[in-house]
């Protein structure tokens, strides 16, 4: 061979070897921003189909990594507001654990009053009024479950509405309003309704979560509450014997739920909502459809190496 021919061979190998070099490898993060644009492409593939508006906020309780869509439109609540009124109670029994008077506790007595009765109360109901006693947490147990809404008017009435304005003001949420109790369609007619955005819900859920509101035990005890089994959108296509603690809402022509999922190694808040819904039953779907979506994303970054290997007992590929 030729100097000449040695010199090009070597040049060649040279350009060989520095495009190997070159060529892109995907970090870690990188391949996982891949599955967030994958379940970015769903949420917007739902949004195609529904007739209607859809805000959705996901937020990685791990990572901080936060997905948005229409995230701060102003959305109404109708029942997720309950997810505030809780949090009043909660931040009040703690207050009232540490000597603050006049403050409203979880084992405060309540009995039944006719009075108090208002529609879409399951279960307050149908008690013996003047003689059945509850406490505010039995209260607020069916305020979550069955979302009676007597039981959450008596629990407004015993934690305050002004109470609640504060203690959404203090956590900066701007648009989150509890300004009218259940089936007051005065208030409603008025324009006083309940309304918060994707964004501020998940912001008031990832403060709780993270101890920001109401620290331990009684933090374990709210989530306890709020994870109650429910008919509920979020949940719906997940699995069995996952923890969700969420709150659905339902309106005419409006379907919410938020909540945060208790996934192992990956957990996660999720808000999705939606109104000016030409059906009902779509928005539904479309929440179920974005929480599987989402599910199935953090179950592979919650049980795969930063490269996206699943190690599986039995597990025998090479």
């Amino acid at each position: 061979m030729t100097h000449r021919k040695h010199a090009a061979f070597a040049a060649l190998l040279l350009v060989f070897a520095s495009g190997v070099c070159a060529a892109p490898v995907a970090a870690p993060a990188e391949k996982q921003q891949i599955l967030w644009e994958r379940l970015r492409g769903a949420i917007l593939d739902v949004e195609q189909r529904l007739d209607g508006v859809l805000g959705v906020a996901i937020l990685d309780l791990t990572s901080g990594q936060e997905l948005m869509l229409h995230a701060d439109e102003v959305f109404p609540q109708a029942s997720s507001i309950k997810i505030a009124v809780l949090a009043e109670l909660y931040h009040q029994a703690e207050q009232a654990q540490h000597g603050a008077s006049g403050k409203a506790t979880l084992a405060d007595r309540y009995v039944v009053h006719t009075a108090d009765l208002v529609p879409d109360s399951d279960i307050l109901g149908g008690l013996t009024p003047e003689v059945t006693q509850l406490t505010n947490r039995d209260l607020a147990t069916m305020m979550v479950a069955v979302s009676d809404n007597s039981a959450t008017n008596v629990l407004i009435d015993r934690v305050g509405m002004d109470n609640v304005a504060a203690l959404l003001s203090s956590l900066g949420l701007k648009h989150t309003r509890l300004q009218r109790k259940m089936m007051d369609l005065k208030a409603a007619g008025e324009g006083r309704e309940n309304l918060s955005t994707p964004r501020e819900m998940m912001t008031l859920l990832e403060r709780l979560y993270r101890g920001k509101v109401i620290a331990e035990p009684l933090l374990a005890d709210f989530f306890t509450v709020l994870g109650t089994h429910k008919d509920s959108w979020l949940p719906r296509e997940l699995p069995e014997g996952l923890k969700v603690a969420n709150k659905p809402g339902a309106l005419e022509g409006v379907r919410n739920d938020s909540g945060v999922v208790f996934l192992k190694n990956r957990p996660y808040v999720i808000c999705v909502m939606t109104t000016y819904l030409a059906s009902e039953r779509a928005g539904e779907d479309a929440i179920s459809a974005i929480s599987a979506a989402a599910y199935s994303t953090f179950e592979r970054l919650g049980n795969a190496s930063e490269y996206g290997r699943v190690v599986s007992s039995g597990n025998s590929h090479h």
